[in-house]
């Protein structure tokens, strides 16, 4: 049966776009449209249940996006809303705060007719689709590498790092992986961390560019914790996140007189995606670390996996993945888990706990 979808724009033109897409596709039905959030939520109000999912755009008149998701959190409908956004400045704060509200993630409207004609837009669009509805269950990508590592001393790696003892006086550092859901969770995890966190803390989360500048600046609002989009140069400093920025890869690097300091850097997406963990992790196999806490939260795909199997062997790492129940999309932390060098499983509401007593606070 054929995923029936809503969707909720003032543009006629773009509810004809994405009109075409779904319906291209045989798992999914164009089955109602709005012009504004007013008219959708008399249409939510009757009919909520017939939709698997709603695309929403933003900026519309007499009710937008935010409103909507506002007024289905206080009329306790149910939905799972993907919203459909410009990159514009404004509309990248917008999509933050629906993400925040419950939605269930977002995807760029194309720039140009040229963008339309292509399948980038389709497929992402498409691709959102598929996760939210689970119209389709997506394959789960587990390297070689990983699986090489995990057969080989998964499980000797966990009994050994348990029975270290934890120098609380150790140089330390907290590296989070996340995607789709990933906002919201780190509007979870991040506002709990406190200001003289002894560590600093990198973050990639999936994302295109424009977006994570205004995700930084939310979370920096509600956090005692410094909060930041990585630069090019930026010497890492205890208590302050740094989320990577979208369309870049970002790397941490030593310097010569023993700062480390990050590398934001314009270069090719890997297995198309531009910010990659896996590259992040990766980039912290020779640092001087006496500890290293790798998070792994909700998220589409596996990526961090192949990155921290490759980091276990150098450094000695902790490795925290959210539990099922409460991640928007169990794969990339299910992926994690599933290669043995877990330590802890855990609700997304015990994450900020748990890297606390972890590295501590100074």
């Amino acid at each position: 049966m054929k995923k029936n979808i809503f969707i909720i724009d003032d543009s006629a033109l773009m509810r004809r776009v994405l009109s075409d897409i779904i319906n291209s596709d045989e798992r999914f039905h164009a089955a109602e449209f709005a012009a504004n959030g007013l008219e959708a939520m008399y249409i939510m109000k009757n009919r909520a249940e017939k939709f698997d999912a709603v695309l929403l755009d933003i900026t519309m008149p007499r009710m937008n996006g935010i409103e909507f998701l506002a007024e289905l959190k206080k009329q306790k409908i149910k939905a799972t809303v993907i919203i459909v956004s410009t990159i514009a400045r404004q509309d990248a704060k917008e999509t933050i705060k629906a993400l925040e509200l419950g939605a269930f993630d977002f995807v760029t409207k194309p720039e140009s007719f040229a963008e339309v004609n292509s399948n980038k837009f389709s497929k992402r669009l498409l691709e959102c689709l598929s996760e939210a509805t689970k119209a389709i269950q997506m394959p789960e990508i587990i390297t070689a590498f990983a699986l090489a590592a995990a057969a080989e001393n998964g499980k000797e790696r966990v009994r050994k790092r348990k029975a270290q003892a934890r120098n609380q006086n150790a140089n330390k550092l907290v590296a989070i992986a996340c995607s789709t859901g990933g906002p919201k969770a780190l509007h979870t995890v991040i506002p709990a961390l406190p200001a003289n966190l002894d560590a600093a803390v990198l973050v990639v989360q999936h994302m295109p560019v424009g977006f994570t500048k205004s995700l930084a600046d939310r979370l920096n609002e509600l956090s005692p914790i410094q909060v930041k989009e990585a630069q090019d140069g930026d010497l890492l400093e205890k208590g302050t996140v740094y989320i990577a920025k979208g369309g870049y890869q970002m790397r941490l690097q030593q310097k010569e007189d023993g700062a480390y300091a990050l590398s934001v850097s314009k270069e090719a997406a890997r297995r198309g995606l531009l910010p990659c963990a896996d590259i992040m992790y990766e980039s912290l196999s020779d640092m001087a670390f006496d500890q290293i806490t790798c998070v792994v939260l909700t998220g589409m795909g596996s990526d961090g996996t192949a990155g921290i199997s490759k980091l276990y062997k150098s450094q000695n790492i902790y490795v925290i993945a959210q539990d099922e129940e409460t991640s928007v999309v169990y794969g990339m932390p299910k992926v994690m888990k599933e290669t043995g060098l877990v330590d802890e499983v855990l609700p997304l509401q015990d994450i900020s706990g748990a890297i606390i007593k972890n590295v501590g606070v100074h």
